[in-house]
């Protein structure tokens, strides 16, 4: 098994220059032109080029992640998105303002595991596990978890915005109605290996989730 510590990270945001401090605070990149500068951040998170092609699983230090914040590291050479959120957070998942904006509001679509087929779509409510990858045409998301009127996007309450075609997706990664992404992100198989730690590409106990029977990537 091998471990993916990304660097630790302090940075305080300030609403001035919001949008700069995220990507270094939360350690994403933006857009799908982006996706190359994603590579060197993710390399020094990664397990052997072995383990990758097994697709083996890969553990995550959760105290690396930062209340409002995200860590990305990569899985079947996938990006993956661990983020924590925060009660602000998950009372906006659960707000009807955001809810009818959203296309598969109870995941009724094969996007997940059973286990993570609730409102939350995660094993606890306070760490969502993504699978990085717009469901439209395969761009990487940028996470913009803060609420802004106008940026990224009207109204925004915070989540994930595809800027290559405007897909929007919550921090629940629910997608929202009349965007060109067709379904939820995918939240690969997971579990808790400690208070802290979680193991991706693992399911939990008595639970045989197969992630290549999900809808769509």
């Amino acid at each position: 098994m091998v471990n993916a510590s990304p660097p630790p990270s302090n940075v305080r945001v300030d609403k001035p220059t919001r949008r700069d401090l995220l990507y270094i605070a939360t350690a994403v990149t933006g857009v799908a032109g982006a996706a190359a500068s994603l590579v060197p951040l993710v390399d020094q998170m990664n397990p052997d080029a072995s383990t990758l092609a097994a697709g083996g699983p890969v553990d995550i230090d959760l105290g690396q992640v930062e209340p409002g914040g995200q860590i990305v590291i990569l899985w079947r050479k996938k990006p993956i998105f661990v983020v924590f959120r925060t009660q602000e957070n998950l009372q906006v998942l659960q707000s009807r303002q955001l809810l009818i904006e959203l296309a598969d509001p109870d995941s009724k679509y094969l996007q997940q595991p059973p286990y993570a087929k609730n409102w939350h779509r995660s094993l606890t409510p306070e760490i969502g596990v993504f699978v990085g990858i717009c469901t439209h045409l395969g761009c990487i998301p940028q996470f913009d978890p803060l609420p802004s009127a106008s940026d990224p996007a009207p109204n925004w309450l915070g989540g994930y915005f595809c800027a290559c075609h405007g897909s929007k997706y919550d921090l629940a990664g629910r997608v929202f109605r009349d965007v060109p992404a067709p379904y939820n992100l995918p939240v690969p198989p997971y579990r808790f290996t400690g208070d802290t730690t979680i193991r991706v590409g693992e399911n939990p106990p008595n639970e045989d989730f197969d992630f290549s029977t999900i809808r769509q990537m």
